[in-house]
């Protein structure tokens, strides 16, 4: 699998985590879901960012997630 999809991916469960992180606070219940998401996602970028030679800085993540929209849609 291509490091730059494992980004994107990983970035992608961590941002949607956070909506039920927030939600299981604010019911008083343990975060359950939340936080094996951003433990997968969390993961996933680490296991990116090892794989990729040269490493990702952060001005080339917009290009990044764009490439990887733009296969996925082609």
């Amino acid at each position: 699998m291509d490091t730059d999809l494992i980004l994107v991916i990983g970035m992608l469960l961590s941002v949607l985590a956070i909506p039920s992180l927030l939600a299981a606070y604010s019911e008083s219940r343990a975060p359950r879901t939340g936080a094996i998401m951003l433990l997968i996602g969390g993961v996933l970028i680490v296991v990116a960012l090892t794989r990729h030679p040269s490493g990702y800085t952060f001005a080339q993540l917009p290009d990044v997630v764009a490439g990887v929209v733009g296969r996925l849609l082609k």
